[in-house]
C-alpha cells in the first residue's frame, strides 16, 4: 500500500507531533506500507510568526498536486492543519479523493490564550477542515468526546506509542555525567518553551533539589534571565535525552492544553513518574481516565502532584508504558486509513498484522 503523508510538522523541527509521526512512520514501514513524507522542506518555505524553528510551506498548492499527480497513492493522511494540510484537503476535495485526518494539537486554546481569539472561532476553523475527512484520527477518549460535543463528526480513536527500546528502564535514577553533582532531587521538564506548554508553572514551584529544562522556543531567552538557577540543557540527541529521562527523579508535565504528551510515555518508560495536571493528555497516558493514576501522579497543585510523585516506584512507571506499543499503534493507525477510490467502492491493499510490542 502506497501512503501519502501530508504533514507541516517533520525535521527538523523538535516536538512531540514530528517525534510521534516519525515512530509512526517506522512502524507502517514494519507493516509493509510505502510512506511518502510530504512535509515543508520539499517545498518554498518561511519560519513561522513568533515561532522560530518551525518551518511552514509557501504556495504548496501546485508543487504537492504535481507530487500527489505522480505518487498516485491509495490512501492520503493529513496529519496537520497548516498551509500543506490545507492545500492537500483542496487537492483531495477537487480530486473526489477519500482522505483521512489527525487532531494532534489544541491550536484553538492555544489561540485563544495567545491572541485571545474566541474558542468558537478557533474550533469553527478547525471543524471545517475535518469535516471533509473520512476518518478524524486523536489520541484520547477525552478528546474525542471534547471534539463530539463540538459536533466534529468521523472521530476515530487512535493512541500512540513510545520506543521502549531507546528509553531503556532503569531501576534507579542514572549517574549522569554532567548532571552527578547537581543538588537532588532532578525535576525534568522536556518540551518546546513556548506558551502552549505552561512551562513556568513548572518554573514557579518551590520544589528542592534542581529544576532542569531540556527544549528551545519562543520564551527561552525571556524565561532564562528570569529563572537562573534552572539547568537549561537545550535541545539533546535522541540517545542523549533518554539518559536525561533516566537521570530525573521526576517528570514535571505543565501543559494543559495537550492531546497526548508523548514526553510523558518516555520518561516513564525509563523509571521516571510523571507530575501533571489532571488533563486529558495525562489523564490517558496514567491511565487515569479508567483506573487509578500509574506512574504519575495527577493534581489540580502541580506542586503536591511534584513531591507525591517522588515516592512512587519507578516500575510502576515502566510498567505503564510498556502498555503503549508502536508496532500496535501503527496497526491501529492503517486500520483507520481509507482508500482514495473509497467512494468507487475501492477498499485497500491488506497489510501485515503485526503483535502488540
Amino acid at each position: 500500500m502506497k501512503l501519502a503523508l501530508v504533514t507541516d510538522a517533520w525535521h527538523p523541527q523538535v516536538n512531540g507531533v514530528v517525534t510521534t509521526l516519525v515512530e509512526l512512520v517506522e512502524g507502517l514501514q514494519r507493516c509493509g506500507v510505502d510512506v511518502l513524507v510530504l512535509h515543508p522542506g520539499l517545498f518554498d518555505h518561511r519560519p513561522c510568526p513568533g515561532y522560530p524553528g518551525i518551518d511552514l510551506a509557501v504556495r504548496p498548492a501546485k508543487a504537492l498536486a504535481r507530487m500527489l499527480e505522480v505518487l498516485q497513492p491509495d490512501a492520503v493522511h493529513l496529519a496537520t492543519e497548516g498551509p500543506l494540510g490545507w492545500a492537500a484537503r483542496k487537492i483531495c476535495l477537487k480530486k473526489k479523493w477519500a482522505f483521512s485526518t489527525a487532531f494532534h494539537t489544541k491550536f484553538p486554546e492555544i489561540l485563544n490564550s495567545a491572541l485571545r481569539i474566541p474558542l468558537s472561532w478557533g474550533y469553527a476553523l478547525f471543524r471545517h477542515f475535518h469535516k471533509p475527512s473520512s476518518a478524524v484520527m486523536v489520541p484520547t477518549q477525552g478528546v474525542l468526546e471534547m471534539l463530539r460535543q463540538r459536533r466534529f463528526g468521523q472521530l476515530k480513536p487512535w493512541t500512540h506509542g513510545v520506543d521502549t527500546r531507546l528509553f531503556a528502564f532503569h531501576e534507579q535514577p542514572l549517574r549522569l555525567a554532567g548532571l552527578a553533582d547537581l543538588p537532588r532531587p532532578l525535576w525534568l521538564f522536556v518540551g518546546r518553551i513556548s506558551y502552549e506548554k505552561n512551562i513556568e508553572a513548572f518554573l514557579k514551584l518551590q520544589l528542592p533539589g534542581t529544576r532542569l529544562v531540556c527544549g528551545v522556543g519562543p520564551l527561552e531567552a525571556s524565561l532564562q534571565s528570569r529563572y537562573p538557577g534552572v539547568h537549561w540543557m537545550g535541545v539533546l540527541p535522541r540517545d542523549e535525552l533518554a539518559k536525561v529521562y533516566a537521570a530525573a527523579d521526576v517528570f514535571v508535565f505543565p501543559s494543559r492544553s495537550e492531546t497526548f504528551g508523548l514526553v510523558m510515555l518516555e520518561a516513564m518508560a525509563t523509571g521516571t513518574p510523571v507530575a501533571a495536571y489532571p488533563v486529558d493528555g495525562p489523564l490517558q497516558v496514567l491511565g487515569a481516565d479508567q483506573t487509578e493514576a500509574m506512574g504519575g501522579v495527577l493534581d489540580d497543585d502541580l506542586q503536591v502532584a511534584a513531591m507525591r510523585a517522588l515516592a512512587l516506584p519507578r516500575v510502576e512507571a515502566r510498567q505503564r508504558a510498556e502498555a503503549f506499543g508502536w508496532d500496535a499503534a501503527a496497526h491501529l493507525f492503517v486500520s483507520h486509513l481509507v482508500s482514495v477510490h473509497s467512494r468507487l467502492g475501492r477498499k485497500l491493499p491488506t497489510v501485515t498484522v503485526l503483535s502488540p510490542s
